[in-house]
């Protein structure tokens, strides 16, 4: 009788019954990133190496031309110089466009996560988050309504000095900058309070408390601590700025001609699919060597 009672316990185990083969933990893990990974290579992995693979061709594959597999896609830029001309354009556009989501996205992120409380901040969270529910050429066609000539901001001018003139830039470079930082500032706003969130508020207490002033505070805590958020702002911002063509194309006229406008010409109107993947993944290895080489700072700022 013992000896049974002993044989079945060891059955049990210490944590009950046995229920048969457990599989591995990498097992687990690896069936829960199957499904994310596997739309992630059909969806994204999979376009960018057919758009890759299409670079190397002489014309498109769709077209009756002779396709042979060649590298003068590559060659555009000695080829035809002027395109260096508008990558340093789309570079400049970035840099800007970063540096001044940097600033006023800090800055608003400083006022919502220090000086807002409870409904006034999720208020605040809402407004911020408003633009990105709303389509994105709506956006860009509502600066043409305020930058024209006797639009918006002509009219409220004239309303308080009638003999003044026009204040219209629409089709200027800044007027492609202003659209920019409207589409994007939200996500240096919201990056740099996720991380000026977590500081905590005694730091900043025991600066004041020892005769810190406001810009003190602003440069040697909140800024150092909140490095990583605004690191992963500018990084967020500057990869698509530079590439993109709504707000180019639509605020910028003449002059709005960018790297991400003459890709969109090479696939929508010139039907030149292996010279817009070329110049698409040409601007795409400029990015990267540009982040390769301030590595270093983005680490040093991250682990500050």
């Amino acid at each position: 009788m013992q000896s049974n009672l002993t044989m079945n316990a060891a059955e049990r185990g210490p944590s009950g019954p046995r229920t048969g083969w457990t599989p591995p933990q990498w097992v687990a893990t690896i069936a829960l990133l199957m499904p994310t990974y596997a739309w992630l290579t059909l969806a994204v992995l999979l376009p960018l190496l057919t758009m890759f693979c299409f670079s190397f061709l002489s014309a498109t594959p769709m077209g009756k031309a002779p396709i042979v597999f060649t590298l003068k896609q590559y060659r555009a830029f000695i080829d035809q110089p002027y395109l260096l001309n508008i990558g340093w354009t789309s570079l400049v556009i970035g840099f800007w466009t970063t540096l001044l989501c940097a600033v006023f996205g800090f800055l608003a992120a400083v006022a919502l996560a220090r000086a807002t409380f409870g409904r006034t901040r999720e208020t605040l969270l809402i407004l911020i988050l408003l633009p990105f529910w709303t389509n994105g050429l709506v956006r860009v066609f509502s600066w043409t309504m305020v930058l024209r000539e006797n639009g918006f901001l002509d009219n409220l001018l004239h309303l308080v000095a009638p003999d003044a003139g026009s204040i219209s830039f629409l089709y200027t470079r800044y007027a492609v900058v202003l659209g920019l930082v409207h589409g994007y500032l939200p996500y240096m706003i919201l990056t740099c309070y996720i991380a000026l969130i977590t500081i905590d508020d005694a730091i900043i207490e025991a600066a004041v408390s020892l005769g810190a002033r406001w810009w003190t505070v602003l440069f040697k805590i909140l800024i150092p601590m909140a490095a990583p958020g605004l690191i992963s702002g500018c990084v967020l911002i500057f990869v698509p700025v530079i590439g993109s063509f709504m707000e180019p194309r639509i605020l910028g006229g003449k002059v709005g001609v960018t790297m991400g406008t003459v890709i969109e010409d090479q696939f929508t109107q010139a039907f030149n699919w292996p010279l817009g993947a070329a110049l698409s993944f040409t601007l795409l290895a400029v990015v990267l060597a540009i982040f390769a080489t301030f590595s270093g700072v983005l680490k040093r700022g991250a682990a500050a």
